[in-house]
């Protein structure tokens, strides 16, 4: 998923995605170039189900 469908899945800004990735507490990303990150669905679902619990 791009950053933009997770955002707007979650109902944040794009800008709030960015600042949790590089905090290192938002969902697990992948970097599929050094602009280009990625998100599993499930990586996001899981991430969820942690802030959460």
């Amino acid at each position: 998923m791009t950053s933009a469908e997770v955002a707007q899945w979650l109902r944040v800004d794009k800008s709030t995605l960015c600042r949790w990735r590089t905090a290192g507490i938002g969902p697990r990303v992948t970097w599929l170039a050094p602009s280009l990150p990625r998100y599993a669905r499930a990586d996001v679902e899981a991430w969820l189900r942690e802030v959460a619990a």
